[in-house]
């Protein structure tokens, strides 16, 4: 037997050892393995001409019950095309590298974790608009959304974002956790609204109904119930402005009547975030938000409105500006019986 092929061994050996201790490493950090080109993982719409020309807004779709990958490429192309906001959107996706909003939140097996591809797009983002609902991330995806609430960035929080990790890498300012009621001033605590059994009417705050969020929306409706993310205990905050009460319905039909027997409470509201940069970040908290829901133009145009208030560009919000929908959209019923409602994994380009 040669030097030459001994040495050739010893490498061949070397490199498999190197790729065991690294796939040893990831697993203890929790990396998940996905298949796929990373840029095949996530959607990019170029703006087109419009004030957010020049502007990044990232959308994250990443939850198992309200179809957000129906949602967010919706919402990008209206942000792209009608705003020339330039717009990413990221998914969860599976070890297939497909979108896959049926992977199951963890709490049965701890030891599983979710992967969002494309995460350190928040490093260069104007603005986030976030869904996501008990994702179990690796400590490197969850650190880029913690950067990105110390950036003095604009975060639009909707639906389940309020209840959108869980466990992992914990967000920490002066070495105290911070929990997302605190970042997002409320979280949810129960169903007030009947649980895919009554929708929910947008009521404007009478004393807050010329915020530049509110221009030109003049209905707003959708089948998510009326979360509840406030008690006696954990009252709504002082520092939060409230837009929008949710007055649950008696059904999923738009014209049925209040249901009088529940009050209505918020569901949409701003705040400002202080992280440990000492940078203030605007923040629109809208705890209505599935695929249905985005139906409704008084739904979109608050979420758009938001992007331009987030980001300093009130002047800019006009309340007949387009908000309307691109191209083919029928979103999914919102649930987890995925087989009935027609929900499975896709690769990321079906979205698009």
């Amino acid at each position: 037997m040669n030097l030459h092929f001994i040495k050739r061994i010893k490498i061949a050996f070397l490199f498999i050892f190197c790729m065991d201790f690294v796939n040893g490493l990831e697993a203890q950090l929790g990396k998940p393995k996905t298949t796929g080109a990373q840029s095949e993982l996530w959607l990019t719409y170029s703006g087109g001409k419009g004030p957010g020309k020049g502007r990044h807004v990232v959308l994250i779709a990443a939850e198992q019950e309200y179809r957000s990958e129906q949602s967010m490429p919706m919402l990008a192309k209206v942000l792209s095309k009608h705003h020339g906001f330039d717009c990413t959107v990221l998914f969860s996706v599976n070890e297939k590298g497909e979108v896959d909003p049926t992977m199951p939140a963890p709490f049965k097996d701890k030891t599983k974790r979710h992967n969002i591809p494309g995460l350190d797009h928040l490093a260069k983002a104007d603005c986030v608009i976030w869904l996501s609902r008990f994702m179990h991330l690796p400590q490197d995806q969850m650190q880029h959304f913690y950067d990105y609430f110390d950036s003095g960035k604009p975060l639009i929080a909707l639906r389940t974002a309020n209840h959108g990790f869980w466990g992992g890498l914990q967000y920490k300012k002066d070495g105290e956790n911070v929990s997302l009621r605190k970042l997002l001033g409320g979280t949810f605590m129960g169903h007030h609204g009947g649980w895919h059994r009554e929708a929910t009417r947008g009521v404007v705050v009478s004393d807050n109904k010329k915020h530049p969020i509110l221009a030109g929306v003049e209905d707003v409706w959708g089948t998510s119930d009326v979360y509840r993310c406030h008690n006696d205990k954990n009252p709504f905050p002082e520092d939060c402005t409230s837009l929008i009460l949710g007055q649950p319905l008696i059904n999923l039909e738009k014209d049925a009547p209040p249901n009088a027997k529940k009050e209505p409470l918020p569901v949409a509201w701003t705040k400002t975030w202080t992280g440990n940069k000492g940078l203030g970040s605007k923040v629109f908290h809208f705890t209505m938000g599935s695929a249905v829901d985005f139906e409704n133009e008084g739904v979109r145009r608050m979420t758009v409105n938001a992007v331009y208030w987030g980001l300093g560009l009130e002047k800019d919000i006009k309340p007949d500006s387009s908000v309307a929908i691109i191209g083919d959209y029928q979103p999914l019923k919102a649930g987890f019986n995925y087989q009935k409602l027609g929900v499975k994994p896709h690769k990321v380009d079906y979205y698009r």
